[in-house]
């Protein structure tokens, strides 16, 4: 009796898999409703915001919303602020943190272990608690209305030395540090040139986690900048939610296009990380 074998690369139909398949569309479909119905409400007026029951299609007022937005406040300068902020600190994150994480997987001196507990510690502060101190050294530093008085203080954090510490120790083998050693490289070329082209998706990943938080930032901008032609947009935004007659539809499309280039960047960054993930598995 002939025996059937299935071909190479052929796919059979299984249960299991159309469960899972089910399962991921309906939790994509989830995830997306809140950003797609934003949408609906930025495109919607006050009326049909409050209707019953509320609209689920797209309405019609979408340039109309977007201008109320526009004559309110300064969103494209307050978007030019945010981008700037956001792609300094998420640069200075990555080499400063980077080195930090070299140097506590790499290298011995004396009280490291000490010092990197004591790094770890300072995640366990709530982030209120340093208000004050840093709104006084700021003021010393004559850095109010200044966009150097975000930037400066968020150029490193103790989560980014943790996450890439963990990953060079892993990630990136000894015996690659002690040959690059051994043909002459200094301890700052060993990371440029060997350790940071084998932690790519480390980058993505920190780049990824710490646009978003920069972004999203809203009580330390509030606190140090006044004026509103330094104004990042999160603290923009705000000032749409001072008039007496709440406009949702305005609110909602200063939020939905505010969120448009962070999910813009969220994507470029998850591309370059999966592509690294993929470069890593062909070459080891």
């Amino acid at each position: 009796m002939a025996k059937k074998y299935s071909e190479v690369g052929s796919k059979q139909f299984s249960l299991k898999k159309l469960f899972v398949y089910l399962f991921l569309v309906t939790g994509s479909l989830l995830s997306l409703f809140p950003f797609y119905y934003m949408f609906v409400m930025a495109t919607s007026t006050n009326r049909e915001i409050n209707q019953v029951p509320p609209p689920f299609t797209p309405g019609s007022n979408v340039i109309e919303n977007f201008q109320k937005v526009l004559s309110n406040i300064d969103f494209f300068g307050s978007m030019l602020n945010s981008v700037i902020v956001a792609v300094l600190i998420t640069m200075g994150t990555l080499f400063l943190c980077s080195l930090a994480g070299y140097t506590f997987a790499k290298l011995d001196f004396k009280g490291k272990n000490v010092l990197f507990v004591m790094i770890l510690v300072t995640m366990m502060v709530p982030p209120q608690l340093g208000l004050i101190p840093q709104y006084y050294i700021i003021t010393s530093l004559g850095w109010l209305n200044d966009l150097r008085a975000i930037i400066v203080p968020g150029l490193i954090n103790a989560f980014g030395i943790f996450w890439m510490r963990q990953y060079i120790k892993d990630g990136v083998p000894f015996e690659i540090i002690e040959a690059a050693r051994m043909d002459g490289c200094s301890h700052f070329r060993t990371y440029w040139n060997v350790v940071v082209p084998m932690i790519l998706p480390a980058f993505a990943t920190l780049g990824i986690i710490v646009f978003m938080h920069v972004w999203n930032d809203f009580l330390w901008p509030l606190v140090v900048l006044r004026d509103p032609s330094v104004h990042t947009l999160q603290v923009a935004l705000r000032a749409l939610n001072d008039a007496r007659q709440v406009d949702y539809g305005m609110i909602m499309s200063g939020t939905f296009w505010a969120t448009v280039p962070l999910i813009i960047i969220f994507l470029l960054f998850n591309r370059m990380f999966i592509q690294s993930l993929s470069e890593g598995a062909v070459k080891s």
